[in-house]
């Protein structure tokens, strides 16, 4: 099971999630689903022709979800679950006064066990909340230590992230991000380059020192931070889109495990990069 994050590609497009196996919950439209080869098939807003965007004609309000379907408090549960373990393993993190060897160790750890959950066919609770609990204990290590060097700088990209994700979500809902196939294969591709930029300049950091490439440092810094955050929202975004989609088009309940690992994985996007953005800024106060 894939899934749309800033590392990976998402979307239950390659193990029998793709079109989620089930038509409109009961009381739906009858009408076929437009996601049918993969949520975002359609060349325009699936939306345009999806009863369950709007209310319109052929559903049936009120009408009781299918045992057995995803719902919102599902998806609100696992998230809740998710980023909870984030946060817990991130206040270890920052307590226990643990080497930054231990952050790297742990980041790794995170993205072997979130890797192994992208080939499974189906997700793994216990790989998705250890992913969590690893990934959190990384994000604390490294928080204090920017902390030590830029005081406060956790705090603001704390508020940051919280602001980046309202703002996606109101724009998300309001229509202003349109989340189609266009939309998908354009940030999927600026996603892949943008890890692949930043890889180099670590390659280059290990072997010369410093800043490697320089990207992360000065107005350059300031700029390709302001580029990642951006995409973290646009990915943040294609969670949003998967989770409308899911519970419109009756996905299995146990996908709410996966829209979780999404959005937790787009928020530590979200939040690394506003790190080193406030980092860079307040640093050169």
């Amino acid at each position: 099971m894939r899934s749309s994050n800033p590392v990976f590609s998402r979307g239950f497009r390659d193990n029998g999630y793709a079109g989620f196996g089930t038509g409109p919950q009961a009381g739906t439209a009858t009408q076929g689903n437009p996601y049918a080869s993969g949520p975002y098939a359609e060349p325009t807003n699936p939306y345009a022709s999806n009863p369950y965007a709007t209310g319109g004609p052929g559903l049936t309000q009120g009408a009781p979800a299918q045992p057995g379907v995803v719902t919102m408090d599902d998806v609100v549960m696992r998230s809740a679950m998710t980023i909870g373990l984030v946060v817990v393993g991130a206040a270890i993190g920052w307590a226990t006064n643990l080497p930054i060897g231990v952050a790297f160790v742990a980041g790794i750890v995170a993205a072997v066990l979130g890797l192994v959950q992208q080939f499974k066919a189906k997700p793994s609770p216990a790989l998705i909340l250890g992913y969590a609990a690893f990934q959190g204990l990384a994000l604390g290590i490294i928080s204090k230590l920017y902390n030590h060097f830029v005081d406060g700088a956790p705090v603001q990209a704390v508020l940051g992230t919280i602001a980046v994700s309202v703002g996606t979500l109101i724009a998300y809902k309001t229509g202003v991000v349109r989340v189609n196939n266009r939309f998908y294969r354009v940030v999927t591709a600026a996603g892949i380059g943008f890890m692949l930029l930043m890889m180099t300049n670590l390659l280059f950091a290990a072997i010369g020192g410093g800043d490697g490439l320089g990207l992360r440092s000065g107005p350059l810094g300031i700029g390709i931070g302001v580029i990642g955050v951006l995409l973290g929202a646009a990915y943040l975004a294609m969670n949003f889109k998967e989770i409308e989609d899911g519970i419109a088009y009756g996905a299995p309940r146990e996908s709410s495990w996966i829209m979780a690992f999404g959005l937790t994985m787009s928020l530590v996007w979200i939040y690394m990069e506003m790190l080193r953005l406030v980092s860079i800024l307040q640093g050169d106060d």
